[in-house]
């Protein structure tokens, strides 16, 4: 196959906003594919895996979300529990509960099965060390908890097992992707789609695009993703909220709308698609269908994103009481994921940075974070974490790292625009400033609004002045 990782030769048309997760979430897709619980898996220790799929999570009870109706995935998880008790040393019969474990986190985001996942995996490699997809399970779970060199490891172990396993590769070059290795990784991709070109593959070659600010070739890939996932409804309407967020990071909200319903048309109540009309109708000043989208989507699965978002977008309509009721579940959240092995320190320095917390302890978690993962949005998350404490000169290098890609991202752009804004670097500050508010006028609620007031500060009009979102309304 000619090498798609490359940027492609058309003019770049919108911005690049980071999201962060997507490798995870493109590696999780991977269990919608592989699962079939047809076969069979296993663990000796029902103390470490038994668990009723059916029952309300502890961040459910946290969000206030409904009693869930018993799904597909809970009776096939019931089976594939009473399949290990009748044979506890049933390998695969513990690789298959592991997916469907990793599977259940992907459509309730309850954490609490990463543990019982990895057991799971762990105990299929002690009957059959030479299970390659437990070990891709083993990466999988941990990319979800960020340990991304643990995930390296399992990756590269899962591909020295079946060079010809493109899953191996899926892991190992997310991995690379959040250690900062970008040539290594856009390579392991290429060799990933060069060896199976589907949905795993392509919406991961859209990133890699992304990343080097070539969105119309991001958007060509994921839409090859999209189609190659026609068989499986859950891949095709999690490749469609893909392809909106492209589109609304570029500005382009009807279009973004228009993917965001298409999930909902395959996956009614699908999360992605209602998060992402909670961002259209933020973003139009539609409070109201902002907060009862996001609520919804908090609903289907408890996410911080989705808290977070839905707290801002109250603060930024005046409802500071109702935002601070969303703003404290946040830690709550945060320990839940940390007892489950999962790292959390570089969002929550975010959310401690965007919203005045603890700020030296925000510093802390983004140094401690970036020296675990030295991606570009670790950088990026650093040095938005140092300016807002004050540390210019070094949020300035950290900026520097975080662009060193050529990303075309709003919110990246605007973070180095504030950054140099505050060093006395009129002209890139001007230069940054106005480059993400014309990729996208609604990148941010608040930014767009601080983006805009620092260009008048600095005596220029923003080009791109609209006034859209919330924040017009408030």
């Amino acid at each position: 196959m000619s090498k798609v990782i490359a940027p492609s030769s058309r003019a770049i048309t919108g911005p690049w906003v980071g999201r962060l997760g997507i490798a995870v979430l493109a590696a999780l897709v991977l269990f919608s594919g592989v699962l079939n619980i047809g076969s069979v898996f296993s663990d000796r220790d029902v103390e470490a895996w038994d668990t009723d799929p059916a029952a309300p999570s502890t961040m459910d009870r946290l969000v206030g979300a409904p009693i869930r109706v018993p799904s597909r995935l809970d009776g096939e998880i019931l089976s594939l529990q009473d399949t290990l008790r009748a044979d506890p040393d049933n390998g695969p019969a513990a690789r298959t509960l592991g997916q469907a474990y990793v599977q259940k986190v992907r459509e309730t985001g309850d954490t609490g099965y990463y543990p019982k996942a990895e057991a799971l995996f762990a105990q299929a490699l002690e009957i059959d060390p030479g299970d390659v997809l437990a070990m891709v399970g083993q990466g999988t779970v941990a990319l979800a908890r960020h340990q991304f060199a643990d995930a390296l490891n399992w990756g590269e172990r899962a591909r020295a097992g079946n060079p010809h396993h493109a899953a191996a590769y899926g892991v190992i070059g997310d991995a690379q992707l959040e250690l900062g290795r970008y040539p290594d990784a856009f390579a392991t991709f290429q060799e990933m789609v060069d060896l199976r070109p589907d949905l795993t593959s392509f919406s991961r070659v859209s990133y890699a695009r992304e990343l080097m600010g070539d969105r119309i070739g991001a958007i060509a890939a994921m839409e090859q993703a999209a189609t190659a996932g026609a068989s499986s409804p859950e891949n095709v309407a999690w490749a469609q909220g893909q392809l909106g967020n492209l589109f609304f990071d570029q500005g382009d909200l009807e279009e973004a709308e228009h993917r965001y319903r298409s999930t909902l048309a395959v996956l009614p109540d699908y999360v992605y698609g209602l998060a992402g009309l909670g961002r259209v109708a933020a973003a139009r000043g539609d409070v109201d269908g902002a907060v009862a989208n996001y609520t919804a989507a908090i609903h289907q699965l408890p996410a911080p994103e989705f808290v977070i978002a839905l707290g801002d977008i109250l603060s930024a309509a005046g409802r500071s009481d109702e935002a601070a009721q969303q703003y404290a579940l946040v830690a709550p959240m945060q320990d839940i994921y940390a007892a489950n092995g999962v790292d959390t320190d570089l969002e929550m320095a975010l959310f401690d940075a965007d919203h005045g917390r603890d700020l030296p302890q925000a510093v802390a978690r983004a140094e401690e974070g970036f020296a675990r993962r030295p991606s570009i949005e670790a950088a990026d998350i650093l040095s938005w974490t140092l300016y807002r404490n004050g540390e210019y000169a070094a949020a300035h290098e950290a900026s520097r790292q975080a662009l060193r890609l050529g990303t075309q991202d709003a919110q990246l752009l605007f973070h180095a625009g504030m950054i140099e804004a505050a060093l006395g670097e009129t002209a890139a500050a001007v230069e940054h400033l106005q480059s993400a508010l014309q990729l996208n006028p609604y990148f941010s609620l608040d930014s767009a609004k601080q983006a805009r007031e620092t260009l008048r500060e600095l005596g220029v009009e923003p080009l791109a002045n609209q006034t859209g979102g919330v924040q017009g309304h408030a």
